[in-house]
């Protein structure tokens, strides 16, 4: 339950940074984050594994960058769905799912190295 609780802060905060970063990406505040970090976090649980199948040869002739824009697809769904978390356009859905997955990644580093 402790590691759910941490990877859903990071997601959170990493929601909050991309919309520090990115024009056209809008949160409203904290709570909007926190619901639509829950959201994406279920989203990403549910559908992306299939999505990833799905568009595996896409995925491995663009070197896996195709990720990306699956994640923003799922950004989107997850703005359609959370009042106060708004994506104007696909391209700060892009930019923001890039954004998400370095603060994600880096965030994950360092709480892993501290948690074990």
């Amino acid at each position: 339950m402790r590691h759910l609780i941490i990877r859903w802060s990071i997601l959170t905060v990493a929601i909050l940074a991309a919309a520090y970063f990115v024009e056209g990406f809008h949160v409203r505040g904290f709570s909007s984050a926190l619901f639509a970090a829950a959201f994406l976090g279920i989203l990403n649980a549910l559908f992306r594994p299939i999505l990833l199948l799905l568009t595996l040869p896409v995925n491995i002739l663009t070197l896996g960058l195709f990720t990306f824009v699956i994640n923003a697809l799922l950004l989107k769904m997850t703005a359609g769905v959370i009042p106060g978390f708004d994506l104007q356009g696909f391209q700060p859905a892009l930019f923001g799912a890039l954004i998400i997955s370095i603060v994600n990644g880096l965030l994950h580093l360092l709480i892993s190295d501290s948690v074990k």
